[in-house]
């Protein structure tokens, strides 16, 4: 493309167009980026990295490596690693080993690729890409600890493997074995005590003006994105790519800490990502040549079989032997290793680097990389929800409710719903109302559940409804199609609009774009919290043979709104604003009541 402006453009253009075009028909967006890359640049030659960017390509692509490394690093607390800190802790050192080296031998074998092309290879393909596996985790809602497991070792092998991989270029360059191995035991202690010493320093300085309100709120982000480029820019200058581990480090460190919130630092890194993970695969993509041996070549497609078959399966095993995981994670953790951002951002640069220098070989190696990568994600994307539910580590039909509003009204019914078993989470973001939900003993969460990657954020494992239960129509709709892409359809529902009779915000909105409508026509948030506010209260019914669900609208006649039913084996049934009531007895009515003044005692729960 002649004109520069118009290039950069189309980088960022065509790549929010994909992750559009993926959100539109569920597939995972690495895989869409890469085609869109590919043929932006290869194919169309609309856009040419290489011209564009010039020398300041890959000091590009390696900062934005880091502040999406960073922004993974704030998923990352410390508490999780009670319950699963064996499982990260093998998966992150022998697993990386195992992965190290029979991804090396593989590569000789295969590839033939000299043993130290090999060793690079092998050192590159320790990661397994975070961009890749952030989503397909909210796809599949896998177990609680197997989930916090594959993120862990996600975002935590990327430096590691992005350290090693320069640590072998290293010594490829040096080329003497001696001064090689030297060189490479510096390497490792200096890349560990940089990262390390300055990742802690960037978050102490974080918290520290934070803390000392040295930084007003709008400029919080921008001064937090600052320090971890100085942070990630010094740890490079002492050992190259240990800057990766520095901000990784600074970012799990800020979420681990209690002294300050960062949650609108991590809302504006989630953005950030998008938009960044968006170029960098467009980029990266783009330089691929439109002919290469690599993509129809048998070694190469041997090669990504053998990761999937082989080295994957193998490494878990060892990695697991004796830990909490059964053996059915431990199986579906055998099928979960995309390759994403880092890999295919250090072997282009690498390869680059060894083609200058006249590596036999060296044209091959980010050939490969992109192979497995698209290889790996077409498989894990496509396949790894059939394989959870058929290990049965992702509940097929859960129970649980996530509430999204945590005012007076919806605590109570939280309480009630949680007293009859039922699991339940709230989310909001009036911290008051959040306080106020956590000293009732409910699982409530801070957060504003309309940015990128909430859902994220949350332990979804058992939670199958989302409900929308705010006094803002605008929020309640728009959260529903956000949850749309985590839930089914069919399990997101909302309180039906304060004007939807008259016919009002909400009256042109396309109903598909909408959450089915909970409860009764006239249940608005106004009319529940009005009516909660002149003393109704929340009923737990058990309906029997003496008094059952007939008996029970007798009763109240207009003086009760019913809302759930809890069956006996604990299977919740929610009860919407249109459609009959499916109510039987020796089921548990939950409703909200009006007025409750001569209820048979036999009738509410205690």
């Amino acid at each position: 493309m002649e004109h520069p402006l118009l290039g950069l453009a189309g980088i960022i253009v065509i790549g929010i167009a994909a992750q559009w075009l993926s959100w539109r028909i569920r597939l995972p967006s690495i895989f869409l980026l890469l085609l869109a890359g590919f043929v932006a640049g290869a194919v169309t030659g609309w856009v040419d990295p290489d011209q564009l960017l010039g020398e300041a390509l890959f000091p590009i692509v390696s900062l934005s490596v880091a502040i999406i490394l960073f922004e993974g690093g704030l998923s990352l607390d410390i508490e999780e690693l009670r319950k699963i800190g064996k499982v990260v802790r093998n998966l992150t050192s022998i697993g990386v080993v195992t992965t190290w080296v029979l991804a090396t031998v593989l590569a000789r074998l295969l590839l033939g690729f000299d043993w130290l092309l090999s060793i690079l290879l092998g050192a590159i393909l320790v990661v397994t890409g975070p961009t890749v596996i952030i989503p397909l985790l909210r796809q599949i809602r896998p177990t609680a600890r197997l989930s916090s497991a594959i993120r862990w070792e996600g975002i935590v092998n990327d430096p590691i493997g992005a350290i090693l991989a320069v640590l072998v270029f290293n010594f490829i360059v040096i080329g003497e074995a001696e001064s090689g191995v030297v060189a490479t035991a510096v390497g490792v202690l200096k890349a560990s005590v940089a990262g390390g010493a300055l990742g802690l320093a960037g978050a102490a300085l974080v918290v520290v003006l934070l803390k000392r309100y040295w930084v007003p709120d709008f400029l919080q982000s921008p001064v937090t994105l600052a320090i971890v480029v100085v942070v990630f820019a010094l740890s490079d200058l002492v050992m190259s790519e240990s800057g990766l581990l520095a901000v990784t480090v600074m970012g799990s460190a800020l979420a681990s800490q209690n002294l300050v919130t960062v949650r609108h630092i991590v809302e504006f890194k989630e953005n950030l990502r998008v938009l960044l993970i968006s170029a960098l695969f467009i980029i990266l993509a783009a330089r691929l040549p439109l002919q290469d041996p690599a993509y129809t070549d048998l070694g190469t497609l041997a090669f990504v079989a053998g990761l999937v078959l082989i080295v994957r399966p193998a490494t878990v095993a060892v990695a697991t032997w004796g830990t909490v995981l059964n053996w059915r994670e431990r199986v579906f953790l055998g099928f979960m290793a995309p390759r994403g951002i880092v890999a295919a951002a250090v072997a282009s640069i690498f390869s680059l680097e060894l083609m200058e220098m006249g590596y036999p070989g060296a044209d091959k190696l980010a050939s490969v990389v992109f192979m497995v990568i698209i290889g790996t994600v077409a498989l894990y994307g496509l396949g790894a929800g059939r394989v959870a539910r058929w290990l049965d580590v992702a509940k097929p039909n859960p129970q649980g409710l996530l509430l999204l509003g945590a005012a007076a009204w919806v605590r109570a019914v939280a309480d009630a719903l949680q007293q009859e078993g039922v699991e339940v989470k709230l989310v909001d973001g009036n911290w008051k109302n959040v306080a106020q939900a956590r000293q009732s003993g409910l699982d409530a969460h801070y957060m504003n559940i309309l940015t990128e990657y909430a859902f994220e954020d949350l332990e979804l494992d058992g939670i199958g409804r989302f409900l929308a239960l705010t006094s803002n129509d605008e929020v309640n709709a728009l959260a529903t199609v956000h949850a749309s892409e985590v839930f089914d359809r069919a399990n997101v529902y909302q309180l039906p609009p304060e004007s939807a009779e008259e016919g009002g915000k909400l009256a042109d909105m396309p109903r598909h774009l909408q959450g089915r409508r909970l409860f009764d026509p006239a249940a608005t948030c106004s009319e529940i919290t009005r009516r909660f506010a002149q003393g109704a209260t929340v009923k737990r019914t058990g309906l029997t043979e003496e008094f059952g669900f007939e008996d029970f609208l007798e009763h109240y006649r207009e003086q009760a709104l019913p809302l759930f039913v809890v069956n006996s084996n604990g299977a919740v049934t929610v009860l919407q604003a249109q459609g009959k009531v499916p109510v039987k007895r020796g089921q548990t009515l939950i409703s909200l009541v009006f007025n409750s003044d001569g209820v048979p005692d036999t009738a509410e729960k205690e």
